[in-house]
């Protein structure tokens, strides 16, 4: 009989509300396969920016900290944050969700009317010690 595996299942960081999922299914038909970048600067730092794949370079500076799987699209869309940010984060669960209003003129989402928005929760002592890893960005990006 072969061993089974009794480790409980590794918690993802990060969520997208049905909402959410709605809006970046219809904005992949548009834009193509798109990501997220959190990174906490000033303007709509605290608001996600999202982008087409390509459009925004992650470097040495960032961590993806999560890769949204959304119902309709063929890929996923990774959630990356500036490592300083994530400092901050860290301890914590992220939703991005979709609400009415207009958020930065550099995010897809912005002529639409609306913006994503993170919702946040910190982490249970369980889920702490079954997180998912991040993914150091690319360090030979300028």
């Amino acid at each position: 009989m072969p061993a089974t595996d009794d480790r409980p299942p590794q918690v993802e960081r990060v969520a997208v509300t049905g909402g959410a999922a709605a809006l970046l299914r219809r904005l992949t038909g548009v834009h193509g396969p798109l990501m997220f970048h959190q990174s906490g600067g000033c303007c709509d730092g605290s608001s996600p920016m999202c982008f087409p794949v390509g459009e925004f370079i992650v470097g040495a500076a960032d961590v993806r900290v999560g890769q949204l799987a959304v119902d309709g699209l063929d890929d996923p869309v990774d959630v990356w944050m500036s490592r300083s940010q994530f400092a901050y984060w860290e301890h914590t669960h992220l939703t991005i969700d979709v609400v009415p209003g207009r958020g930065a003129g550099f995010s897809v989402e912005a002529p639409e009317g609306v913006r994503f928005l993170l919702r946040s929760r910190i982490f249970t002592d369980d889920e702490l010690s079954n997180l998912t890893p991040v993914v150091a960005g690319d360090t030979t990006a300028p």
